[in-house]
Formats: C-alpha cells, sequence, structure tokens
C-alpha cells in the first residue's frame, strides 16, 4: 500500500518473492491455506499496454486475486459499499515486476487498472468461480466516470 492511501475493507495484500536459481526463478502467487483465500473458480491471464486504462468494474460474487508478473500497473480500488467502514476509500498500488504482490479484490468493490513504465503489463487473475458467459457478473462504469473520485492521469511533481 503507499503511504496516501486508505486499505478498503475486506482487501489483501500478499508481498511476493522471487526464489531464484541458476536455470531462473519461482513465485508462489497464491495458496489454498492463505488465510484469506476464499475459492477457486479459474484462472486467466489478461493484458495491458503502456498508458491503456482497464476500468471500472466490480463484481457481486466474483472475488478477484491479482497478480502482475510482467510489466508494472496502478492498480486503484474504490469502495462503494455502503456498510462499508471503508465506503468511500480510493486505494491506489503501483504493482508487478518491481514490486510483486497478490492483492484480493472483495466482491463489490470497484476496480481497474492502468499500465505504466514502456512495457506491456501481463497480469494473472485468479478468480473465485468460474466466468459465466451468459451471464456475467461484471458490472462496469467508465473509467472517467464522476461517481468515483479518481483522476488517471500521470501525477507529476
Amino acid at each position: 500500500m503507499d503511504a496516501k492511501d486508505t486499505m478498503i475493507e475486506g482487501v489483501a495484500i500478499k508481498w511476493l518473492h522471487h526464489i531464484p536459481d541458476e536455470r531462473g526463478y519461482l513465485m508462489e502467487m497464491l495458496r489454498d491455506d492463505d488465510d484469506f483465500f476464499e475459492g477457486f473458480g479459474q484462472v486467466y491471464l489478461t493484458t495491458t499496454y503502456p498508458g491503456v486504462i482497464k476500468a471500472w468494474h466490480y463484481h457481486r460474487e466474483q472475488i478477484d486475486y491479482l497478480t502482475c508478473v510482467s510489466g508494472m500497473i496502478k492498480l486503484v480500488l474504490f469502495d462503494a459499499r455502503p456498510e462499508s467502514l471503508t465506503y468511500g476509500n480510493v486505494t491506489e498500488l503501483f504493482m508487478g515486476v518491481h514490486r510483486p504482490m497478490l492483492v484480493k479484490i472483495p466482491k463489490l468493490v470497484y476496480h481497474g487498472f492502468k499500465g505504466i513504465g514502456k512495457d506491456m503489463a501481463i497480469i494473472i487473475n485468479v478468480i473465485s468461480s468460474p466466468y459465466n458467459h451468459l451471464n456475467p457478473d461484471e458490472h462496469r462504469v467508465p473509467y472517467d466516470t464522476a461517481t468515483i473520485p479518481y483522476q488517471w492521469e500521470l501525477k507529476h511533481g
């Protein structure tokens, strides 16, 4: 987590570590005995080019366990759950090859990410239930919606 952020209720971060040897490295991401793990549905890979924003969406039933394994992204979360202790909070995380972590994203928390740096980012997402092609658990709003207090532009200074 970055210093200016408040962690959103139900979000968990697992710091990841490379275990290197002369062949390369191994990095464990998610285990079924992690105390925050709630179930397995499927694993998928997605990519984003530098500067591309993929936001905003949330899930009513699905939990995401997101890791950026190549490149870097800015992951942003917004808590729109009125009953949550962190209702209205935004959490911004920089993650990827230079800062390996896995982030658990709870149900009903808006999330999105932006590719940062000069390389395409590769993201692995383990989700708690299989994607339903006939009735997707994807609820979207535009990246620039006025209902989420966040601006995606590069912050200079």
